[in-house]
């Protein structure tokens, strides 16, 4: 190492010479690489005054006489606010009109029943998909006999097949207050022989060609051509439509201990009021009913669907005898 060779022409080193051609001189920064480091320094002084910089609970910066939080006043609630703020005047001329405006009339309308639409798809997804799937499709439930597949935890949406019926105004009913049907349980009413015969023709979607289904009663509920009642919520039996399992022994199960009957092998089925416990307003209740309505094709000039292809308005778990 040499003490003496400088190759930089009287540049001062820090004593650090290498083989005569390499070392460590003493040279400053360029000035333009100083001013951008002076001004980075003076930008972050500036940044710290105006914007919530420490996150403590009472400011959002040690200098308290500067402002609160940062003499900008910035924060990411104000500015969350400001956007909700924006969308929410968006909103404003469709959402006045909803609150005074009946599910049926919102339908009318192809503008508020467009905006209604893209608005209910996020309470749909929000508050009835984990039950009945997104888009309406519906969601299987596991059964506790053998492990099979006991049907739909909650009904199918987007078809034209409704316990209680398709209108826009009972979907909107079912919605608000809510669906419990009930179907008792035979076990101690028939004979393993009489619910066999009696599934088996359900199964075969020919249920009052079996004399049991009239002198047992079953009519009472599902009609005297066995298509259901909708002020029941009761069944179609003959569209091998199904609500659980529809399989010869699934059906049996249903007959055996019913629906909601309280038995503890029985079939839930239970559609929760969003009225209560304020789980939705009556805006958004409307939403979802015109939503729910729109899944299956329907439109506001459309009769009311016949009792055999109408269903619960949530399709929801009602009184499906044995089917659905």
């Amino acid at each position: 190492m040499s003490d003496n060779h400088n190759p930089a022409g009287g540049v001062p080193t820090t004593g650090h010479v290498w083989d005569d051609d390499l070392a460590d001189f003493t040279n400053q920064p360029p000035k333009w690489w100083m001013l951008g480091l002076t001004a980075s320094a003076i930008w972050v002084c500036v940044y710290f005054l105006m914007y919530p910089a420490v996150p403590i609970a009472v400011s959002g910066t040690f200098f308290e006489g500067v402002g609160l939080p940062g003499s900008g006043k910035w924060t990411a609630i104000n500015e969350l606010a400001a956007d909700q703020k924006v969308l929410d005047d968006a909103r404003a001329k469709y959402e006045n009109k909803l609150k005074d405006m009946t599910p049926a009339a919102i339908l009318a309308d192809a503008e508020l029943s467009e905006y209604v639409i893209r608005s209910g798809k996020v309470l749909f997804s929000d508050n009835c998909a984990a039950c009945h799937g997104q888009n309406g499709v519906g969601t299987i439930q596991a059964g506790k006999f053998a492990m099979r597949e006991q049907g739909l935890m909650a009904p199918v949406l987007n078809d034209d097949d409704w316990l209680f019926g398709g209108t826009v105004d009972t979907i909107h009913e079912t919605i608000t207050g809510g669906r419990q049907g009930m179907m008792v349980a035979h076990k101690d009413m028939l004979s393993a022989a009489e619910i066999d015969s009696l599934a088996n023709s359900v199964a075969a979607g020919t249920p009052t060609a079996n004399p049991l289904f009239a002198e047992k009663g079953c009519t009472a509920c599902h009609g005297e051509d066995g298509k259901g009642i909708q002020a029941m919520g009761s069944a179609n039996l003959t569209d091998k439509i199904w609500r659980f399992d529809g399989s010869v022994e699934g059906i049996k199960q249903t007959i055996t201990y019913g629906v909601n009957s309280g038995d503890k092998d029985a079939r839930v089925a239970v559609m929760p009021s969003f009225t209560a416990g304020g789980k939705l307003s009556a805006v958004e209740m409307k939403k979802l009913a015109v939503y729910v309505y729109k899944f299956g094709g329907g439109t506001p000039e459309a009769a009311p669907a016949p009792v055999e292809a109408a269903a619960a308005a949530s399709d929801a778990p009602a009184a499906e005898a044995v089917a659905k």
